[in-house]
């Protein structure tokens, strides 16, 4: 590129940005480092369109929360004026995404499970790469939902490679989890030839995906993101970290009496997990009610519309009052989790999230029986929650498989409830996994200029997918 050309992009971008005295400095930052790189990186073929064009799916709950909060940071740092397509929820769509379906239709989790809706998702799929050819994106985007994601990003690169077009750069976002499954990691190998980068959530998996030539960087988890949120303005480190909310408040607002029993339940965020998970949580309700006379429980909706419309229509038949938290809402959800005594989760995040608000919990997980059975014979870990993965320690109880019954599920929870030696050690360990969550100070300057002090997860993602070269 000639000193005249980058002259003239220098000038573009300050037009289409208009930096004022307060984000100079970043603004030459970015443009130092976008100089710098050789190759053409994102910006670079974006400028020559005027525009970042960036399709991005997700294809569930907790995908949504991330694709959104990454779809903020990407507006927040590119010099261009950008645009969206893809498949997401509500959240993503309240920053401005039209999604081309329901995202529901490809919430799907399982083995076995997936089957009834095979014919859907096929339909979906092509539908969703049709979508993105026409759309001609910079930047493609998968978030988590590897089933779905890698299929995608490996039909689009073969379409444009057919056609002997150069397409665009593929991201996924949260690496599958090939820690977990006995020759996961060898199966890292045949990403490389659809995926270009790899934005890790947690420690060690950029170190292995890099080991296995499948360029990585680990942007941290984005759970951080709640707590950076609610703990705005508040100046703790990283393992410090934690949210504390208002619990007074919320039980004045809710009618809780003082000596009341709250319990969180988190049955999941798919519909197929929320039907199997919540009988065996009523069932476990109705078994607690008698130890405890002034139960309560607080169920915790994912933001799914097939997930509400069922919740809505059981829960008043529930054995203990209930009250429902609508999901997307952190403020609520941790104001909820500060007046609960316990929680009750499916595994998944959530497991996390009590890590954040210093909540002991248990966690429950039931699948298909077929699906239970793979998973017994091809995982090569001894747990299934996060905090006790990323300790290698049963610090979290866990009711699993054909042992998550509501008669066990009530046992490990009385525990949580009355033993404090074993609630502290749940609190404690909180502490530990925190810091484990968040890339060092060091890794983190390697992708930001050190005159940008805003380190989130989806910042870091966005700098990545900004400032990657495409050789």
């Amino acid at each position: 590129m000639s000193c005249l050309q980058l002259e003239g992009l220098e000038m573009l971008f300050r037009t289409m940005w208009k930096p004022n005295s307060g984000n100079d400095v970043r603004f030459s930052s970015l443009m130092r480092r976008y100089i710098s790189a050789s190759g053409r990186s994102v910006l670079d073929m974006a400028a020559k369109d005027g525009e970042l064009r960036v399709f991005i799916v997700s294809g569930e709950v907790s995908g949504d929360s991330i694709g959104s909060r990454l779809m903020v940071s990407l507006k927040k740092l590119c010099p261009l004026p950008i645009r969206f397509s893809g498949v997401g929820g509500s959240m993503m769509s309240r920053q401005g995404l039209i999604s081309l379906f329901p995202m529901e239709d490809i919430a799907v989790m399982g083995i076995w499970e997936l089957l009834p809706h095979l014919n859907k998702f096929r339909l979906r799929l092509k539908e969703t790469m049709e979508a993105a050819f026409l759309f001609q994106p910079h930047v493609v985007v998968t978030v988590d939902s590897k089933g779905f994601s890698f299929r995608l990003l490996k039909q689009l690169r073969a379409n444009y490679s057919q056609q002997g077009l150069d397409g665009p750069v593929h991201f996924h976002y949260v690496a599958p989890s090939f820690w977990a499954w006995k020759g996961g990691e060898a199966r890292l190998k045949g990403l490389a030839e659809f995926v270009d980068q790899v934005l890790c959530i947690l420690p060690n998996e950029e170190e292995v995906c890099k080991s296995n030539g499948l360029a990585a960087t680990f942007v941290g988890h984005p759970i951080l993101e709640d707590l950076l949120e609610l703990n705005l303005g508040k100046d703790t480190s990283p393992h410090e970290w934690k949210v504390e909310r208002n619990f007074e408040d919320f039980r004045s607002k809710n009618g809780i009496p003082a000596e009341a029993t709250v319990i969180s339940l988190l049955p999941g965020s798919r519909l197929q997990e929320v039907t199997q998970m919540l009988s065996i949580f009523s069932n476990t309700m109705e078994l607690l009610k008698d130890f405890f006379p002034e139960l309560m429980s607080v169920i915790h909706v994912a933001p799914n519309q097939h997930v509400e419309n069922y919740i809505t229509g059981i829960v008043h038949k529930w054995p203990v009052p209930a009250i429902l938290i609508p999901g997307g809402l952190p403020h609520l959800k941790y104001d909820a989790f500060s007046a609960s005594r316990v929680a009750l989760c499916t595994s998944g995040t959530v497991a996390l999230e009590m890590q954040l608000a210093r909540l002991p919990c248990v966690v429950a997980y039931r699948a298909h029986l077929l699906t239970e059975w793979f998973i017994r014979y091809k995982a090569k870990i001894s747990y299934i929650s996060l905090p006790n993965i990323l300790l290698d320690s049963a610090i979290i109880p866990e009711a699993l498989f054909q042992a998550c019954t509501p008669s066990k599920l009530a046992s490990l929870l009385m525990e949580s409830i009355h033993n404090e030696s074993l609630r502290e050690e749940q609190i404690v360990a909180a502490e530990k996994v925190i810091r484990l969550l968040y890339p060092t100070e060091r890794h983190i300057k390697s992708f930001l200029q050190p005159d940008f002090t805003d380190f989130t997860p989806s910042i870091i993602a966005a700098s990545t997918i900004l400032y990657y070269v495409k050789h």
